[in-house]
């Protein structure tokens, strides 16, 4: 690695960001000079790797501005062998005030496709070289206006009556099964929309929904219309059997203001929830698997 050069871009050389390939094309991710014009990429927090003046790893971090939380890295690509790409985040880390989260955005089904396996092994591996581990994986998934599955009239459907009633449902629902933006609600607001999803979703009621079985409320859903897609943000339960119908309400919320499309994270390991969102029309658009620092709580 005699000829390797490792650096972090100065102002104006954007485009040799954009000058390696991208080797995954097929995601649907925000362009770098997007990014950039945008203020979450910033130029000293994008760091290269150069041999022979040609890029064979980048890594980018973003924090959109006016954000309260550190920045994550986002984009990173190597077309060289891991210790390469673990020496390029070494140095990014030291001079950005040490190693901080990782989202590795892959395709769909990843790990069953030879083809996205052989690019992503050098990133991932560079990755734990430089100390990361990981620490869990979500999927995000799509609707795209396939039928949904009739109702059984069992439950009824109802906007909450006020901010409390939101307030006390989410305070008894331990792990809810849809929290769409998590990550850039814990990072841009400081917000756990788990336990606290009105202060990242606002106070507006309109695209909550409370769902009702013989007069008692069995789950909650909070959708966005408005936000950069039309998302179901956060859908818990009460009671499991409300899941499939609760699933369609949110979706009729969204189409009925005009959605053609509606997206929706779920962690990976909640395989019921993922089954009932794929029985709903959903499909998995990409995976996000998270490194951390070994002492983070994240």
């Amino acid at each position: 690695m005699t000829d390797l050069v490792i650096r972090p871009l100065v102002a104006g050389e954007e485009n040799l960001f954009d000058s390696m390939p991208d080797p995954l094309p097929q995601l649907r991710q925000v362009a770098y000079a997007d990014g950039i014009a945008g203020g979450g990429y910033r130029p000293e927090r994008t760091w290269v790797a150069l041999r022979a003046d040609r890029v064979v790893g980048r890594a980018a971090w973003v924090l959109p501005p006016g954000a309260v939380g550190a920045p994550w890295l986002e984009r990173f690509d190597l077309d060289a062998e891991p210790e390469v790409g673990a020496e390029l985040l070494r140095a990014a880390h030291q001079a950005l005030g040490g190693p901080g989260l990782y989202h590795a955005a892959l395709p769909a089904h990843w790990r069953r496709r030879p083809e996205v396996l052989a690019v992503v092994r050098a990133p991932m591996g560079a990755a734990r070289l430089a100390g990361l581990v990981e620490r869990g994986e979500r999927l995000r998934c799509s609707w795209t206006g396939t039928p949904l599955p009739a109702s059984s009239g069992r439950y009824d459907f109802r906007a909450p009556v006020d901010v409390a009633e939101v307030k006390a449902l989410v305070a008894r629902i331990a792990e809810p099964d849809v929290l769409t933006g998590v990550e850039n609600a814990l990072a841009v607001g400081g917000v756990d929309l788990a336990t606290d999803p009105l202060a990242w979703l606002g106070d507006a009621l309109d695209g909550w929904r409370v769902a009702m079985d013989a007069g008692k409320p069995v789950g909650l859903v909070g959708t966005a219309g408005d936000a950069c897609f039309p998302l179901i943000a956060y859908l818990g339960l009460l009671d499991e059997a409300v899941r499939p119908e609760l699933l369609a309400e949110a979706v009729r919320v969204l189409a009925a203001g005009g959605a053609r499309e509606v997206i929706a994270d779920v962690d990976a390991h909640r395989v019921a929830v993922l089954a009932e969102l794929e029985r709903t029309g959903f499909r998995q658009l990409r995976s996000r698997v998270v490194f951390a620092p070994p002492n983070s709580q994240e």
